[in-house]
């Protein structure tokens, strides 16, 4: 007999997961100008003449043009939390399958239901294609002659999600895309290739695009050198002068212009975890083609200080001609710990007047770098943001970034398979509630292990040969076609800035003051907590239910 019921996109389905355990879903309100996302879950209890059925789906009440459908699939996380290092609101920390790829339906667009096991198919609405009010949509279950309706009611709010001007960016890494699909960097393959994930990388929600001028120096085992991405061609003649080719550069920002990429994140000048060396740099030379800098330069040496303030003069040059300089952000170093302090700030200090006016920012954990002005605009991990958002509080700014990866395991938001949805999503009203004026990831899509001695099947392993857990090196997963899969993960993280843009719409109704006295004795009775960045919504019932009061303030207000 087959069983289904309608949930929550945020719910999190396993193999043995019991569907009468699971909080149906009826209702939801929406914007005209998003995408609403849900689940139907379906398990088979007996079959008459097989351990499985295959049955069909579709949707009634509303264009067919505006549903998109895709099943859940399960993926192998041999760590999803650290053995030692999580904490109770993991919905599971065995290693196990765990649900995480969204793949294109198969079979002719037919589901399997297999006897013993819960599958879920993942729904998106486009509102766009929608009338504004209520919406009776009918999710029908085709079996043979026998057809299964489910109910839900979606409210199409009458307003739009206002544009909010927030850089995101996860990380592009191009040379996995070359790696991983056996293409020459920069080959007309390869574009096709970087230009598919760009699409899939700016649907959600990211507008901001690591940018290779020289190959990223990160991630990269000391001594080690990563595939060649260098977008800015350079010569050096016999007698040390460097000339500089930004035709590749031309043709990477015109393409991202195209797709909607709004800001420009130029790669690091100085080497990961220290500032000590120079990112790998390769020139033509009266010798052929080869590098000429790497970690066996010092990164505040003669030659490659004449070399990296000739480049990035040319560099702003080229930027300015275009109307672009100041679409760009510029980084030294990624993540310094204390103890690079000093070289940190002599790496700056070789280049920093040449970047005046400029944004620089850098992922970092530490406030005294901060605190004694070596860095401007840092980017503190959510786990480590309080000391910064008081200092900036001191001085009235209010354009702080944050990030996490790999360390923020416990209590903060991210993004691991091991993780509720809710808590991967609740960041957008954190980011809301503490005026964050940006975010950065790492991993969009790391297909190599850690240091990046070797490339991995994404498909199998989700740890990068256990150097993190499962969902913190990429979030979209590579087709066989070039396209890019996206993963429950991402579009959770969507769902959280649609929520930051729901709560802007809400405060340009109401105020701010009024937003904040509605939601935040709603979130302390969820959580035991106002809205800190150290204490998450973590069930997705109490995820919606915050939305819904979002939703009913900006409903008031409007009518």
């Amino acid at each position: 007999m087959l069983r289904a019921i309608l949930i929550p996109s945020l719910e999190k389905v396993f193999l043995d997961t019991k569907i009468d355990t699971l909080e149906p879903l009826r209702s939801a309100n929406a914007y005209r100008n998003s995408t609403f996302s849900f689940q139907i879950a379906m398990t088979e209890t007996a079959c008459d003449a097989a351990h499985r059925r295959f049955v069909g789906i579709s949707l009634d009440g509303i264009e067919q043009s505006a549903v998109s459908l895709r099943t859940v699939e399960l993926i192998p996380s041999y760590m999803p939390a650290y053995p030692t290092r999580y904490d109770t609101a993991y919905v599971r920390t065995e290693p196990g399958l765990y649900p995480d790829l969204l793949q294109p339906l198969q079979m002719e667009g037919r589901v399997p239901c297999v006897m013993g096991q819960t599958r879920t198919v993942w729904v998106d609405i486009d509102t766009s294609a929608l009338s504004d009010g209520k919406h009776d949509i009918a999710v029908n279950i085709i079996d043979g002659e026998a057809t299964y309706t489910l109910k839900l009611a979606l409210n199409v709010i009458p307003a739009s999600l206002p544009e909010v001007d927030f850089p995101v960016t996860q990380w592009f890494h191009y040379d996995c895309l070359a790696s991983y699909y056996n293409v020459p960097v920069f080959s007309e393959r390869h574009w096709e290739i970087v230009e598919n994930f760009i699409k899939t990388f700016v649907k959600c929600g990211n507008n901001t695009l690591l940018t290779p001028v020289f190959t990223p120096a990160l991630d990269t085992y000391i001594g080690g050198e990563r595939p060649t991405v260098q977008l800015v061609g350079v010569a050096r003649d016999a007698d040390g002068k460097y000339t500089f080719d930004f035709s590749l550069l031309t043709r990477f920002m015109d393409m991202a212009d195209r797709l909607g990429i709004k800001y420009f994140e130029i790669a690091h000048f100085f080497t990961q975890w220290g500032a000590s060396h120079a990112p790998k740099v390769m020139a033509a030379t009266p010798n052929g083609y080869e590098r000429i800098f790497g970690w066996d330069t010092d990164a505040t040496g003669e030659e490659y200080t004449t070399f990296i303030r000739q480049f990035i003069t040319e560099l702003l040059d080229f930027l300015k001609a275009r109307g672009d300089d100041k679409r760009c952000f510029f980084h030294i170093s990624d993540e310094p710990q204390l103890a690079h302090l000093e070289q940190y700030m002599k790496s700056k200090n070789s280049v920093v007047d040449l970047l005046d006016g400029y944004v620089i920012m850098d992922a970092l954990s530490n406030v005294d770098f901060y605190r004694q002005g070596i860095i401007k605009n840092p980017i503190p991990c959510n786990n480590h943001i309080e000391p910064f958002l008081e200092a900036y509080a001191e001085e009235g700014r209010e354009d702080l970034w944050t990030y996490y990866c790999c360390s923020q395991n416990k209590h903060v938001s991210n993004r691991f398979f091991g993780y509720p949805g809710a808590r991967t999503r609740y960041i957008g009203v954190q980011f809301y509630r503490y005026k964050i004026s940006g975010f950065l990831q790492w991993g969009y899509n790391f297909y190599y292990n850690q240091g990046s001695h070797d490339l991995i099947n994404p498909y199998i392993d989700s740890t990068g040969n256990y150097f993190v857990p499962s969902g913190d090196t990429y979030s979209v997963y590579p087709a066989a076609d070039g396209t890019a899969l996206e993963s429950v993960r991402i579009l959770h993280f969507r769902e959280g800035l649609d929520d930051m843009r729901a709560l802007y719409l809400a405060e340009s109704l109401v105020g701010r003051e009024k937003v904040l006295e509605v939601i935040e004795p709603i979130v302390k009775e969820m959580t035991g907590e106002n809205i800190v960045f150290a204490r998450c919504i973590d069930r997705s019932s109490d995820m919606m239910k915050l939305r819904e009061k979002i939703d009913e303030i900006v409903m008031n207000a409007l009518n």
